[in-house]
């Protein structure tokens, strides 16, 4: 890209978020930039260039191919939620251009130009910008559920992603869900959507308190219309660098922002995990049917019990439910035996339509919605949901 001119001496970009998509833009364009926040990205955080989070997008169109860039376009303008976005190079096919026109706020700027021109062009786009779409908050308050595994591989993250699958295709407001992965190392709901995990919290460690309703939306990973995803790309280190105000601070926030809030919490207990559960309305605690996890998810129901000040008391819900025509697996009598209580729900196994779906991209009940998971969960959500607490227990959260 040829460099510009000298450039005006007040800079319209001064105090803006500017998102810069290309190796060489910072260089680029110079001294416009100055007084501006900035930071540079390479095409694949195109898609998530989120009004709110970003208040212009600078692409350089000669640093990528255009089929990828015209894809990465196409990503952005299907969210309904772009930054305004300028492209600029000597090379402008239009297989990118006519994607770009579907951005509610775009222009393309063919280089070499003058400094005039880019401040002109970017003026344009920041004067002509839609206020940023966040959701609204939820009229009756938020309702919090969470969901934790008694062992690993008990299906809680499937569980998870299908409760807000299900709360989602019952809602009639768009952004209504949101699936909150605080799986940070490893999480999979991501995976089992077929969505980019955007959130990065590390980021933000020691400034939870800049983490509000436009920022939360540059975390987001678009589902549906009604669904929208919260999860961390993998990190090794992440329980470690991620601080305990962050995580609450992002759960309050999206408490503000979203009629239904579902977290797949990790297993293993860390710093900010009592806090969490103690602002949920419900907290289901996923087992098999095997001894081992009965015991364990009995244990883990009873520390709960004992550790949260919360209005939620744990629910055991037991997963792969199957016929006993062939293998030793318990009855549920001979589980609930074990538990030392009733269970409060089974979800059916069914093995095909859980791979299919994990293999796919996507809940089950969009692979398979005759599959009797989604029957079960229906139910499940049907119960809980008219059983649940007074609504805004979960936005009252330690800071």
């Amino acid at each position: 890209m040829s460099k510009t001119m000298a450039t005006p001496a007040a800079s319209p970009l001064a105090g803006r978020r500017i998102l810069l998509v290309g190796p060489n833009l910072a260089l680029a364009v110079g001294e416009l930039l100055k007084g501006a926040a900035t930071e540079s990205a390479a095409l694949e955080r195109l898609p998530q260039a989120f009004a709110g989070a970003y208040d212009l997008v600078l692409v350089d169109a000669d640093a990528w191919e255009a089929q990828a860039l015209a894809g990465a376009v196409e990503a952005l303008a299907a969210t309904d939620r772009a930054a305004p976005v300028l492209l600029i190079g000597e090379r402008l096919p239009t297989t990118v251009v006519r994607p770009l026109m579907r951005l509610t706020s775009s222009d393309v700027l063919e280089a070499p130009f003058s400094a005039d021109q880019l401040a002109g062009a970017a003026t344009a786009l920041l004067a002509s910008a839609q206020p940023a779409p966040t959701p609204s908050a939820p009229e009756g308050g938020s309702r919090c559920w969470a969901v934790s595994g008694a062992v690993g591989g008990a299906g809680a993250t499937t569980i998870a992603v299908e409760i807000a699958t299900a709360l989602a295709a019952r809602s009639g407001k768009d952004r209504s869900v949101c699936l909150v992965d605080l799986n940070l190392v490893d999480g999979a709901a991501a995976a089992y959507l077929g969505a980019q995990p955007n959130m990065r919290l590390g980021d933000f460690t020691g400034a939870a308190e800049r983490i509000d309703a436009a920022l939360l939306q540059a975390f987001v990973s678009p589902i549906s219309k009604q669904l929208d995803l919260l999860a961390s790309p993998r990190d090794p280190e992440a329980f470690d660098t991620v601080s305990r105000e962050a995580v609450l601070r992002m759960l309050e926030v999206a408490c503000e922002c979203y009629e239904w809030v579902i977290i797949d919490m990790p297993r293993h207990r860390r710093t900010w995990t009592l806090e969490a559960l103690s602002g949920c309305d419900e907290v289901l605690v996923i087992s098999e049917l095997t001894v081992p996890a009965l015991i364990a998810a009995r244990s883990l129901a009873e520390e709960i019990e004992t550790a949260v000040n919360g209005p939620a008391k744990p629910r055991i819900v037991l997963n792969r439910l199957a016929s006993r025509m062939f293998g030793p697996a318990p009855s549920m009598a001979e589980a609930e035996r074990a538990l030392q209580r009733k269970s409060d729900g089974g979800i059916s196994s069914d093995w095909e339509a859980a791979a299919a779906a994990a293999n796919l991209g996507g809940a089950i009940a969009q692979h398979r919605p005759k599959s009797k998971i989604v029957k079960d969960i229906a139910q499940l959500v049907d119960r809980f949901a008219a059983a649940a607490r007074q609504p805004g227990a979960a936005s009252q959260r330690a800071a």
